[in-house]
């Protein structure tokens, strides 16, 4: 690689900014990547006027490849098969596997010629975030002498046995069966011809063969952009402040937390903020009133981005008892504002929180998740003073290794290194 700055061919079939959770990563991190190198983005074209209203120009910054011929009835398709908005998100990931390929092949059809030619130093695949979607350009980048990297790669991360009922309410009925994607067509060659792999969590690094590891490096995918989260927490003396952030459904244990906080809200040492919509408000709403706390408890249902941060900067503590999260960007998103999370330690935010960011609590089934939470918020409200530390630490850790900015220049690491055409150890990038 001549250039100062490499050129590089993104590929995010799903890179939104007006969108959230994976969209919005694969277009956060694809706009934080020009800072460190001259970036061409290749998306869908379901993205193509969301990315002309944040000012890209097409041809120039980006390509949108009409691959609707097949995703659309692939999407409907999947859309009938989840048996629910929100659920089935296994059956989603299936037949995307199915639909993805075309998207690339057309990739592949406008940009093979300039790869080919050595236009760009590095392809690097950021969407599909999941490892069961193989890649047919890491094989034609390989064959024409170009460094593939794929990912952040994220998910797959197993339903904790004490919750299986759970899965089979969110309609998870493919979830026993994920490791089959394995077998798929080029599955393996993906990995094989990769450059770099680049894994969103431990979980999913695991999963990759030993014959891979050397070339893996653990990224979490969620970053976080200061011109959105630039406010510090700044609780009121007073009970424990709580807040909650998500989907009311099961597996993100709203109830779970009710439970465990309800003394507490009835002796008036502690106030709860439940953020967020879905199928379980009105049960929580009924839950709430049948413990006697509905006056400690406020639920404010869906809010404007900028609203929940007016909540979560009211916040000593945001609680998130759920039991199966790939990423937890939210969070991300609480630490980034100085307020510490108490979390289970499973998946997404056990990797992200430590004991000097947060408080864990070990995946158990739910009467244990519930104890341990008592237990904790309890400590809190009889030592608030252990809150502060946290808050900073919390805070410090998001700016060192967690702004979208930070997170480009972890990546340009691989792209030098593998880049470089020399043998090296791979980099250390937290």
């Amino acid at each position: 690689m001549t250039h100062p700055r490499p050129r590089v061919l993104i590929i995010a079939e799903a890179a939104n900014p007006e969108w959230v959770s994976v969209p919005l990563v694969g277009w956060s991190l694809a706009s934080a990547l020009r800072e460190v190198a001259d970036v061409h983005l290749v998306t869908q074209v379901r993205n193509r006027d969301a990315i002309l209203r944040a000012g890209l120009i097409e041809g120039q910054d980006f390509t949108a490849i009409d691959s609707e011929r097949f995703a659309k009835p692939m999407w409907a398709l999947a859309e009938k098969l989840r048996m629910g908005d929100g659920k089935g998100w296994t059956i989603v990931q299936a037949v995307n596997a199915l639909s993805y390929p075309y998207f690339e092949r057309l990739v592949w059809r406008r940009f093979g010629p300039a790869i080919t030619r050595g236009d760009y130093d590095i392809v690097h695949r950021v969407t599909p975030l999941s490892p069961t979607s193989p890649s047919s350009l890491a094989r034609k980048c390989a064959a024409v002498g170009v460094p593939f990297v794929l990912g952040p790669l994220n998910g797959g991360v197993p339903w904790p046995e004490a919750f299986d009922h759970i899965r089979r309410a969110e309609k998870e009925f493919l979830a026993p069966l994920r490791r089959v994607y394995k077998l798929l067509p080029g599955a393996s060659a993906t990995l094989d011809h990769a450059s770099a792999i680049l894994a969103g969590s431990r979980y999913t690094a695991s999963e990759i063969p030993e014959r891979h590891q050397h070339k893996t490096l653990w990224l979490p995918e969620n970053g976080i952009d200061p011109k959105r989260f630039n406010r510090r927490a700044t609780p009121a003396d007073g009970p424990l402040r709580v807040c909650f952030i998500g989907r009311l459904v099961p597996y993100k244990g709203p109830d779970m937390l009710l439970d465990a906080a309800a003394d507490l809200l009835r002796e008036g040492r502690m106030r709860l903020d439940l953020v967020g919509d879905g199928p379980m408000m009105p049960e929580l709403r009924a839950q709430a009133e049948r413990l006697g706390i509905g006056a400690a408890v406020t639920f404010h249902g869906w809010q404007a981005h900028d609203r929940v941060q007016d909540v979560l900067c009211q916040s000593h503590l945001f609680a998130f008892p759920s039991i199966r999260e790939f990423g937890g960007g939210v969070v991300l998103e609480a630490m980034a504002l100085g307020v510490p999370p108490l979390i289970v330690d499973y998946a997404g935010p056990g990797e992200l929180v430590d004991n000097t960011t947060g408080i864990k609590v070990p995946i158990g089934s739910r009467d244990q998740i519930v104890a341990d939470f008592r237990r904790e918020l309890t400590r809190l409200t009889e030592a608030p003073d252990r809150l502060a530390p946290l808050a900073e630490t919390a805070f410090q850790r998001v700016q060192d290794a967690f702004l979208w900015s930070r997170k480009a220049e972890q990546i340009a690491k691989v792209y030098r290194w593998v880049g470089s055409g020399q043998p090296a150890p791979k980099p250390h990038l937290l």
